[in-house]
């Protein structure tokens, strides 16, 4: 039996340690209130998070895995952070230790890969509170992100709120995306400009 199909199973897979252990973390996740549309493979256990009434959704054939091939031991995150918050992960999305934070909706499209320490921001976290002081606040500038399909977006990059991501854009390494890309776009920089993809050019 192919462990992939194991390690999805209702029931514990009887394949290899790598099988028991992506059949472990989805269970773990679902235990934290994400919602599986289908397969989906952990490498690495990731850290899941989700509010009283927030939703996490993750599509058919998802990978999910940690970032420590190239030396960057980072974890996953998929963190709902506020009542009504909404993570849309489509089919056939790979995270690789990207870090997902939501405080309104976050959606990736289909085929899309966030790289190594990647980051997928909308909201600032906190607020100013009075003349020196800082406040916890994920909601009040929250702004939704929407990433298309089949997008690449590098290792340390990041997409901070209200940024749209066009279809098979290209988010450079250490990029960060202040401002909508168009599909078949480069974004590269801090903050990251955009330029139209050459025809022949390859997205990875």
């Amino acid at each position: 039996m192919n462990p992939q199909t194991t390690a999805n199973a209702q029931g514990p897979p009887s394949s290899r340690p790598s099988a028991w252990l992506s059949w472990l973390w989805r269970w773990e996740a679902r235990l934290k209130g994400a919602e599986f549309q289908g397969s989906c493979i952990f490498e690495g256990r990731p850290l899941v998070r989700k509010a009283r009434d927030a939703r996490i959704r993750i599509g058919d054939g998802v990978r999910i895995l940690k970032a420590d091939f190239i030396g960057l031991a980072q974890p996953s995150v998929l963190n709902a952070l506020v009542p009504g918050a909404s993570l849309e992960i489509e089919r056939g999305v790979t995270l690789c230790g990207a870090v997902l934070c939501v405080s309104t909706v976050i959606a990736i499209g289909p085929g899309t890969v966030l790289g190594a320490g990647s980051m997928v921001l909308d909201n600032d976290f906190h607020a100013p509170a009075g003349e020196w002081d800082w406040s916890e606040d994920f909601k009040t500038h929250a702004r939704p992100i929407h990433i298309g399909r089949e997008v690449v977006v590098g290792a340390k990059a990041i997409i901070l709120k209200g940024v749209n991501i066009g279809d098979a854009a290209l988010i450079e390494p250490g990029a960060v995306a202040t401002r909508d890309v168009p599909a078949r776009h480069i974004a590269r920089g801090n903050p990251a400009v955009s330029e139209a993809r050459a025809a022949n050019e390859d997205r990875g």
